[in-house]
């Protein structure tokens, strides 16, 4: 893939039907998992993008084997207590924070040290919130300002904790999880609710977990040391990938998109339940379940008349990934949309804060911008006809996605840098655009 794209040209109308690559959330977690099943698991549709190949990476330097193949991903799994490595094995998390953050509950119990390594851009992020409960467990854990490389040891008895997780972190929640499994007694959480992923795929392999729902909290708790079998699972369609889909027919004339077999579930369609309250025509069909998870078929249709929303902070953990997206709707909306309690944004690849707000003043739009909140004046007449050039946006793959929907529906002519960094969560956006019949030079 080159490094760069030259859009010059909106996407001319379209109807047709596409699959998205499997759900990144659900393929990390499926390699995590099942490195800790006794035997063999098989995952179908598993995402090959760069984010789920360092996962699969990390196992095997702490010495689980699996096969790659191109239509499912085999893990042999050596129980709760099977990982062997050497001390102070290199583990390179490249930009995903989701493994990186999410390893940690698994070494809980090592023997050996292991340093956690990650790209540029991960090595800025701080790992402070996902320090703390480790350390509670007692795990041993060496870092600069809790800034990568960090070094982790894990410890012979870890004890059970008890954890409030205040931020909505889903990765922080399935760390704690992952660690609460392999250690004695019961782990409870009280966590503002989010992705859950990892309670569901407790739940199907049945796993000692709890959970009660409260009007603002989840309590959940989790039984540790139970060991269980190798397991299947058929991967579905990613929602925030979707997602990118979704906006570039609702914002493209006369046209029509089905997405099929679509992960569905509450804890991620935040951004459906938004845009449908700004007008956008979306709807979801052939409604299942499976393992837990909710999976539909989306259909959408190109949409005017955007009404702007003052989003319910209740959505902000069910649509974190979406808000670039969701802020470009609102960019073509008619009166000012507001979000507040979004300072989460800043804390991804990049400040998508601060991104956002530059990429819609670049483009003509009104802004104001706090830490933790964006005013964003709509304008429903919005055309554009200048050069834009996007860049300096620390390799951010949505913020790269976001820019390429934005020129195939805006107009103007755009040149938009390290175009790679797609490869993180989506490697094949470019050839389903040109599919659709974008023109991407």
């Amino acid at each position: 893939m080159k490094k760069i794209a030259y859009i010059n040209d909106k996407i001319n109308r379209y109807n047709q039907k596409i699959y998205v690559p499997g759900d990144k959330s659900l393929s990390i977690r499926f390699v995590l998992i099942a490195s800790q099943a006794i035997g063999k698991s098989i995952a179908f549709n598993l995402l090959k993008s760069e984010d789920v190949i360092n996962a699969l990476n990390a196992i095997k330097k702490l010495g689980i084997n699996y096969k790659l193949k191109k239509n499912f991903c085999e893990i042999n799994g050596k129980g709760l207590n099977g990982f062997k490595f050497k001390n102070n094995t290199i583990i390179n998390a490249g930009n995903s924070g989701t493994l990186a953050r999410l390893i940690f509950g698994l070494l809980i119990n090592s023997k050996n040290s292991i340093v956690l390594k990650g790209d540029q851009s991960l090595s800025k992020r701080d790992f402070k919130r996902i320090i703390l409960p480790m350390q509670k467990f007692g795990q041993n854990i060496f870092s600069r300002n809790h800034k990568l490389p960090i070094k982790i040891k894990g410890t012979e008895f870890p004890v059970p904790i008890s954890y409030i997780e205040s931020k909505g972190s889903a990765q922080v929640k399935s760390s704690i999880l992952l660690a609460a499994m392999k250690t004695d007694g019961i782990t409870s959480i009280k966590s503002i609710p989010s992705r859950d992923h990892t309670e569901k795929l407790y739940k199907y392999l049945k796993l000692p977990i709890r959970i009660k729902k409260e009007k603002k909290f989840e309590l959940i708790s989790l039984k540790g040391k139970k060991n269980f079998k190798g397991f299947n699972y058929k991967i579905p369609g990613d929602i925030s990938s979707s997602s990118f889909f979704i906006v570039l027919t609702l914002l493209s004339k006369k046209s029509k998109l089905l997405i099929k077999n679509v992960n569905v579930s509450k804890s991620r369609t935040g951004v459906i339940d938004i845009l449908k309250r700004m007008n956008a025509k979306i709807y979801l069909k052939n409604k299942k379940k499976y393992k837990g998870e909710s999976i539909a078929d989306i259909f959408v249709k190109s949409s005017s008349n955007f009404k702007a929303i003052n989003c319910p902070t209740k959505m902000n953990s069910r649509s974190i990934d979406e808000f670039l997206l969701i802020f470009l709707v609102c960019a073509l909306a008619k009166g000012i949309s507001t979000f507040k309690k979004i300072g989460e944004l800043r804390n991804k690849e990049t400040d998508r804060l601060k991104f956002a707000n530059n990429f819609l003043n670049k483009i003509g739009v009104k802004t104001k911008i706090k830490y933790d909140s964006l005013k964003i004046y709509g304008n429903p007449d919005l055309k554009l006809n200048k050069i834009y050039e996007i860049k300096n946006f620390d390799k951010d793959h949505r913020a790269c996605m976001v820019s390429i929907i934005a020129a195939l529906t805006l107009g103007g002519r755009w040149i938009i840098h390290d175009l790679k960094s797609i490869n993180t969560s989506f490697p094949n956006f470019i050839l389903l655009l040109k599919k659709l019949g974008a023109k991407i030079n």
